[in-house]
């Protein structure tokens, strides 16, 4: 796994994050929290080059610890703290290599913003692609016989 070692402090990460999004473009960028823990960053963007789209960027941490904690067989209490706060960097860390390489096509004029950013449009609710999952993916054409 990508950033696995990672010691970078999380709010050095999300600073960088930060700053991509704003030389992007982005506005109003919001930290969201869950449980006291940044659980995603929010912002605005102009996906169609008029209007603002609203985005929401999670960082999905409790299934990083999942998988780091496959490495350890008898955790202790300690250890368990230090794979959360590992989890938490990994996470954030993955992001922000994930927002670079997007926005480097953008600017490359090899992906879109919308294309790029369209799964994590938000609603209010839930992203474009939490609708999607919900509804079974029935909005995405069928795959013709011989594709």
């Amino acid at each position: 796994m990508k950033n696995y070692t990672s010691g970078v402090p999380t709010d050095r990460t999300i600073s960088k994050i930060e700053t991509a999004l704003a030389r992007a473009g982005a506005g109003n960028i919001i930290k969201d929290y869950t449980e006291g823990e940044l659980s995603a960053l929010s912002f605005t963007l102009h996906l169609d080059g008029t209007r603002l789209v609203p985005i929401k960027l999670p960082a999905n941490i409790e299934q990083v610890e999942k998988v780091l904690m496959t490495a350890v067989k008898r955790p202790r209490r300690e250890t368990m703290r230090r794979i959360k706060q590992q989890a938490a960097r990994t996470a954030w860390r993955l992001m922000q290599d994930w927002v670079e390489v997007q926005l480097s096509l953008i600017e490359m004029n090899q992906a879109e913003a919308m294309q790029v950013f369209l799964p994590y449009v938000w609603d209010g609710k839930r992203t474009y692609f939490a609708m999607l999952k919900e509804n079974n993916f029935k909005l995405l054409p069928a795959a013709s016989k011989g594709d």
